[in-house]
């Protein structure tokens, strides 16, 4: 079976400025895969031409082998109807309740009843952890909370793929080990694949069965394999230096 999504010969650029190349990886079937590496390396960047917010320079993107960047981009509705994109700020409309931010996606996509989309809302905060938070506002919940709601939305329209740009940034310790938490959860419960960019070491060993390092001094891919291996057996010095980092967990999830 072809991967889920498989990454050939992909190279990134601004104008004449290469941000990466030669990047190739595939992800698999359920796996939590983990985009990493220091400031400025382009781990959003690559985020955004997976979902296809950027064009590639060089290189292709397949989904379960069908190449999703040589599909003209006004053809791209299948693929983008297996996507689900949580932003970094969340990008929660602050003039609309969590159950209205989560129906919009829904309601532009599907001619459902409004109480179906309303359960449906509901259903998905709870999957989240906010059952009962339908009718409150972005600003009348905490970081952690907000963070949950944008997975909630990303998750409306039942994605079998999920793409989280620094989902736990900002959080405070225990905050981000509850949203690790219910990332596996998401994963266990729902079977997605799940694409998270983050810089966050706990996070990192806690959740990711696979991850890629890009390498900010060689512009191209460090390491790509487990975190727990990269930390411990890589070749190269930066990988190690940016997976040793501080006080780390000796286990993965």
């Amino acid at each position: 079976m072809a991967a889920k999504i498989t990454v050939r010969n992909l190279t990134m650029a601004y104008g004449d400025q290469v941000v990466m190349h030669d990047l190739d990886f595939e992800i698999q079937d359920k796996d939590i895969f983990v985009i990493m590496g220091g400031s400025g390396c382009g781990k959003s960047t690559l985020l955004r031409h997976l979902i296809g917010l950027r064009e590639p320079a060089k290189g292709s993107i397949l989904y379960e082998g069908k190449d999703f960047t040589a599909t003209a981009p006004d053809e791209r509705g299948p693929f983008f109807q297996r996507f689900g994109v949580m932003y970094q700020s969340s990008a929660l409309w602050s003039s609309l309740t969590l159950a209205e931010n989560i129906s919009m996606p829904v309601e532009e996509s599907c001619k459902l009843p409004p109480k179906t989309v309303r359960d449906l809302a509901a259903y998905k905060l709870a999957l989240v952890g906010l059952s009962g938070y339908e009718d409150f506002y972005p600003a009348q919940i905490s970081g952690g909370m907000k963070k949950r709601a944008g997975i909630a939305r990303a998750m409306a329209l039942d994605p079998d793929i999920l793409f989280l740009d620094e989902p736990s940034s900002g959080l405070d310790p225990l905050s981000s080990r509850r949203l690790d938490d219910l990332i596996l959860g998401l994963r266990d419960s729902q079977g997605s694949t799940i694409v998270i960019v983050t810089h966050e070491l706990a996070s990192i060993f806690n959740i990711a069965n696979n991850a890629l390092f890009l390498d900010t001094a060689t512009h191209t891919q460090g390491a790509l394999g487990p975190p727990c291996e990269l930390r411990d057996h890589s070749y190269n010095p930066a990988v190690r230096l940016f997976l040793n980092r501080g006080d780390t967990p000796k286990t993965s999830s």
